[in-house]
């Protein structure tokens, strides 16, 4: 595996004054050697200008956030990460890389979650290269392998969650959202390692029902959403007809027997828990008549 490892390369800006000092010197000497009618000192003026083009072939820029691979011969010789202006061998082949953190988001997934229902999902990736060589050399092409690796992370954890919890402390897809991003960025940071690429964020975009299931599904949710909301209303009830016996037991306000005051708890409860509003009925007669 190749891993990635700094090149000591020199100073670019010495090594450009030194070039063009040569270059400069070159023409002269070869206009002087030209009016002397001295051909050695031609000579020797055109390979010090050719060798002098030549070397600064050697010089490359080092943008910031951006590094540079240095190749000879087919061999990986280092990597320059510092910006700035630098000197290297000029048979170096120099392969740019941006190391600046990018995104996107994936397509919409047509997946299945663990309970078989069909679901749609989408996620947002946040990556950066980290290390140049891996990246370069390791993967035919970086940014399809982390793309299409992160559609395959995202299948993987959507498989494992269900699209709503119905079990109390149930995890899923709609209701944990950061235990699904967790779980996703952990997915990619195992598939994406060997790229020499680090995941920053990773967060579900998108998720719903896939339609043909969609109104199935909705059904399904209201009457959840009833069957919870009765449940809390008769829990509320009962904690109120229970209170109010108590209360009138205490204050004497009344003696009820277990007849009445199993009439008296129907009533109550058939008032707090109807949807329609009560008709109050007031009995002018004896109570036990």
């Amino acid at each position: 595996m190749y891993r990635e490892s700094k090149y000591p390369a020199s100073n670019g800006l010495g090594t450009l004054f030194v070039l063009l000092a040569v270059l400069v010197g070159a023409v002269v000497f070869f206009v002087r050697s030209i009016r002397a009618d001295d051909p050695v000192v031609a000579v020797a003026s055109i390979v010090a200008f050719v060798l002098a083009m030549f070397f600064l072939s050697g010089l490359f820029i080092v943008h910031p956030n951006e590094a540079k691979a240095l190749v000879l011969f087919g061999k990986y010789k280092g990597s320059v990460k510092t910006d700035g202006l630098w000197f290297a061998n000029p048979f170096l082949t120099k392969k740019a890389i941006s190391l600046r953190v990018r995104n996107f988001e994936t397509a919409k997934l047509k997946v299945n979650d663990n309970q078989a229902n069909p679901i749609e999902i989408g996620a947002i990736v946040v990556w950066k290269v980290i290390d140049s060589a891996e990246a370069l050399f390791e993967v035919d092409d970086y940014a399809r392998y982390v793309a299409v690796q992160s559609e395959s992370a995202l299948r993987a954890v959507a498989t494992q969650y269900s699209y709503d919890s119905h079990v109390t402390g149930e995890h899923s897809l709609s209701t944990h959202t950061d235990e699904v991003s967790q779980a996703l960025e952990q997915a990619l940071v195992d598939r994406l390692l060997k790229a020499g690429v680090e995941v920053v964020e990773a967060r579900i975009s998108h998720l719903a029902y896939s339609p043909e299931i969609a109104a199935a599904m909705l059904q399904r949710q209201q009457a959840s959403a009833i069957i919870a909301a009765r449940q809390k209303i008769v829990e509320g009830a009962v904690g109120m007809v229970e209170t109010a016996l108590e209360m009138l037991s205490a204050k004497r306000i009344v003696d009820l027997d277990t007849e009445r005051k199993a009439a008296m708890v129907s009533n109550l409860l058939v008032v707090l828990c109807s949807e329609h509003g009560t008709t109050p009925v007031v009995n002018t007669g004896s109570l036990y008549t």
